[in-house]
Formats: C-alpha cells, sequence, structure tokens
C-alpha cells in the first residue's frame, strides 16, 4: 500500500508505476482504492462509474476497470456535501457529518470487496487517500484502517518539490500510534530535482529518526499522464500552437482529463480560463462537464462569462459543450425535484435548442457511434442524470448516431459551429479530432495538420515510460522483500 504525507504527492501516479512494474515483472496485478474524493470519473464495460485514477491504473495492468478497484467515490456536489457511489451506483447524497456517520456499515462493504479480490489476483497495488495523519479524523478504511484490512505493509511517499519533505515524513510517521507506525515500511521520496550526494545526509537521518528505510528517490519529470484532482497544474496544458482552445474553468468542473488528448495534437495550444479573463483569442470554445450544472451556469451569468461566450458565438467562433456544458448550451436546465442541487431552473445560453431535466436514475454507460461532422467512428462514455430533449428539429441534426444502442446523441447547430454531447472521451478519437480540429482551422486560416494522433497507443507507451523511471529510482529488490515479508 501507498500512502502519502499528503494529498498530491504522487501516489495515483507510483501506484500506476507500480501497477506495470509487477505486471513486467509477470505477476498478476490489481489496483485497489477504497475511497476516492474525485470529479474525475469515467464507465467500466457493466456501466458501472469509477474513479480516473483507478482507470489509469488498470490500463497500466492490462486489467479491464472494475468498480471493486475503487467501491467507494466520493464526488463534491458543494463545499460540503458530496454524492456517494458506491460499487458503480449512486448510494446517498451526503455532508461530511453524516458521511461520516455510515462508515461503520462501508467498512464491511470494503471488508468483502477486499476479501474477494485478494482471494483472485496476486498482487494487490492499494492507494490511500491525503494523509494517514489526519488525527481529527476517524479512519475505518481509507489510510492505517485499510492496510490493517488487508494486512499490507505501506510504503509512505513525501513530495520534496514542495519543501519541507523530511519535515512531513517524520511528523506523519510520529503522529501514528505505535500500532500503525509499525506497518510502514519503507520510504520513497518524489518529485526530487539535483543532485542526490547534496540529498543522502538527509536520506541516512531521517532513516535514523523513524527507523524506516528509504526505499527510493523519484526524479522530477514530465510524462502524459491524467491527473486525479482538479488541483493539477493547467499550466501543462499550454504547449504553442497556432490554433487556440479555451476550456471554460467553471466552479464544479468534472472529467477535465477529456481534454489531455485534444492538448497533445500537433498545433494545438489548449488553455483552461478562469471566469473573469477574457475569451476574445481562442478559435475553439469549449465547456467541459460539471457537477453542479445549475451552479455553474449561474456563475456564468454572475461573472460575465455567459454573454462572453454568446459574443464570440456571434463573431463565428466554434462552441463545444460536453456533458454538464452540453446542457448548458441549451435553452433551460431544470431540477425541480433537487436531484443535483437546491437550486431548480436557470436559462441556458440558448446556443442549441434543447432543454434538460433532471433525473434520478444516473445514466452510465460506454457507448460508440458514426458523428454526423466528418462521419469518423468514435467511442467514449457518458455519465449524466440529465436527459435532454430537442424542443425544434429545423435544420438542426444530431452529432452522433449510436451503435451501442441504436439511438441518438448530442446535437449540432445549422452552421454546424455549435457542437453538443454526452461522450466523455471523445477527443480521444483521433480521426475525428484531426478533422474538427482542421474545420476551425480552415474557417480562421490556420494551417492544415494531416497527423491523426492515436491516444491509446501513445497512452501505453507513457505507462512503459513512467515504469522504466520508477522501477530504476526504487530499490526493488527491497520492495520485493517487504512484500514477500508482510507486515
Amino acid at each position: 500500500m501507498l500512502q502519502g504525507t499528503a494529498s498530491t504527492v504522487g501516489k495515483s501516479i507510483l501506484c500506476t508505476a507500480l501497477c506495470r512494474i509487477f505486471t513486467e515483472d509477470n505477476y498478476d496485478v490489481f489496483p485497489f482504492k477504497s475511497q476516492n474524493m474525485s470529479l474525475n470519473s469515467g464507465v467500466t464495460p457493466d456501466g458501472h462509474e469509477m474513479g480516473r485514477a483507478q482507470i489509469m491504473q488498470a490500463e497500466a495492468c492490462y486489467k479491464v476497470p472494475s468498480s471493486k478497484m475503487n467501491p467507494i467515490l466520493l464526488k463534491p456536489t458543494s463545499d460540503r456535501k458530496s454524492q456517494v457511489v458506491l460499487l458503480g451506483e449512486v448510494w446517498n447524497n451526503l455532508d461530511a457529518v453524516d458521511y461520516f456517520k455510515k462508515k461503520k456499515e462501508l467498512k464491511e462493504k470494503i471488508q468483502n470487496v477486499y476479501g474477494d479480490i485478494s482471494s483472485r489476483h496476486e498482487v494487490i497495488v492499494i492507494e490511500g487517500a491525503g494523509s494517514p495523519a489526519e488525527i481529527n479524523l476517524s479512519d475505518e478504511f481509507v489510510n492505517m484502517g485499510m492496510a490493517k484490512i488487508a494486512e499490507s505493509p505501506v510504503l509512505l511517499v513525501g513530495d520534496i518539490d514542495k519543501g519541507g519533505v523530511f519535515a512531513s515524513l517524520y511528523g506523519t510517521i510520529m503522529l501514528l500510534p505505535e500500532e500503525e507506525r509499525k506497518l510502514i515500511k519503507g520510504i520513497i521520496i518524489n518529485k526530487f530535482r539535483g543532485s542526490i550526494e547534496l540529498l543522502e545526509p538527509g536520506l541516512k537521518q531521517i532513516e535514523e529518526l523513524t527507523g524506516v528505510p528509504v526505499v527510493g528517490v523519484i526524479p522530477h519529470f514530465k510524462l502524459d499522464l491524467e491527473d486525479e484532482d482538479s488541483v493539477t497544474d493547467f499550466s501543462k496544458f499550454n504547449r504553442d500552437g497556432e490554433l487556440k482552445i479555451g476550456v471554460i474553468k467553471v466552479p464544479y468542473m468534472s472529467n477535465f482529463t477529456d481534454f489531455n488528448s485534444l492538448a497533445l495534437n500537433v498545433g494545438v495550444r489548449v488553455e483552461f480560463v478562469e471566469l473573469n479573463q477574457e475569451i476574445d483569442k481562442y478559435h475553439l470554445i469549449i465547456l467541459p462537464g460539471s457537477k453542479s450544472t445549475i451552479g455553474d451556469l449561474k456563475a456564468l451569468k454572475e461573472s460575465g462569462m455567459y454573454d462572453k461566450i454568446i459574443k464570440e458565438r456571434e463573431k463565428g467562433k466554434f462552441i463545444f459543450g460536453i456533458c454538464g456544458g452540453y446542457q448548458m448550451l441549451g435553452r433551460e436546465v431544470s431540477d425541480v425535484s433537487g436531484v443535483e442541487s437546491n437550486l431548480s431552473k436557470e436559462t441556458g445560453l440558448g446556443l442549441l435548442p434543447i432543454y434538460t431535466e433532471f433525473q434520478k436514475d444516473k445514466n452510465t454507460v460506454l457507448s460508440e457511434g458514426y458523428e454526423n461532422l466528418s462521419g469518423n467512428k468514435v467511442k467514449g462514455y457518458e455519465i449524466h442524470m440529465g436527459k435532454t430533449y430537442i424542443t425544434e428539429t429545423s435544420g438542426i441534426k444530431n452529432f452522433i448516431k449510436l451503435t451501442s444502442t441504436d439511438g441518438e446523441d448530442g446535437v449540432l447547430s445549422q452552421d454546424e459551429k455549435v457542437i453538443g454531447t454526452y461522450f466523455h472521451g471523445i477527443f480521444d478519437n483521433g480521426e475525428f479530432t484531426l478533422q474538427l480540429l482542421n474545420k476551425v482551422r480552415r474557417t480562421f486560416n490556420i494551417e492544415l495538420q494531416n497527423k491523426v494522433f492515436n491516444y491509446y497507443d501513445y497512452k501505453n507507451s507513457q505507462y512503459a515510460e513512467l515504469a522504466s523511471i520508477v522501477r530504476k529510482s526504487l530499490d526493488m529488490e527491497k520492495i520485493y522483500k517487504i512484500l514477500n515479508e508482510g507486515v
């Protein structure tokens, strides 16, 4: 099990690396994170919802994603409340206090899931959440609670790039009760820049102070891997490119990983735009998914971004909406039953003749079909609780003819410059994306490109490179010794 001194120290990425390393070493590997809080989620082949970090780890070890890899997913709907997804399906909407009252009940479910997967696989790579030293919170099954359920040795990860790594490592270990401290069998220092010789005195001292060996120092590296949380550094997307794309950074943005592949296309610059920024320089403006569509619509209006988007549409810019962003492009979004929030109704941007009504059943499905913009086969995944209706059909056509359900998805405006879809992952379809971007380029006299970007092959190459970097940086002999000796 990998635990961290804090959030964003690199646990997800290092777990991904270990999943690939153990797989390369011919072990049957299964990733696991008991509880994940994230608005970045995906869909399994059987229609269950789970965190994208565990989907990435599944891909790294060539496993089909399963909600058992992430049995509890918390999707924040406000500062105090989250939708609780249990084994891939919506279970409840709870504030933090009520959720903690349910933890003993949920612990039994986690124990059952873990017991099942551990009996079927040789190596389980478990990811913790946040820090194990949150002494104000009871830990039934997240960090040390999970380590005790699994009887798993723990590697503690600290981020040296933030500064204060030795204090955070020592403080984390010393705040734990003795029985939990004994479970920590190794320390990993992540994101190191510079000369290792200058670090070695500190490594020796932290080992003496804690009695825990340092099993690796991972260098700072840049690979194109998905981030788990929206605290990501969005500037990493800003590669140079003549074609400029602005993604509106709404307060409850979800599934920003939709744009990883888009940003990797040649000649493209993707920027995440704050609500108070101008958007006149962008050729293509994207409204992303949202966990609070009406709340984000209100934020667009209050910030002035709503009027800016309409103005850019009038100037001939391309507007693309995904999931919640698609819903915002319509004439109205209604949530009179309070499915998503206590905001009942809001007028949309009115750029597409659609109306969306929220319903209690969540649609989670892998979908595929043929898009009507250039005729390419596309695949993606849907995660939404709203049902969208077309209010007029004159000059309007659906965006995708589905082959998975013999239905239709999304809408194209008459001039094909406003596009809405429920398909997350739409830009992972290289042929479609190239032709869409070239359509934008033609409109604004930008040089066309001809190279189709294969995101699926590229991701696999990134996992291989990640595993190579981490394998060289860890003492794998010590790791296997820890793995074999257990607790």
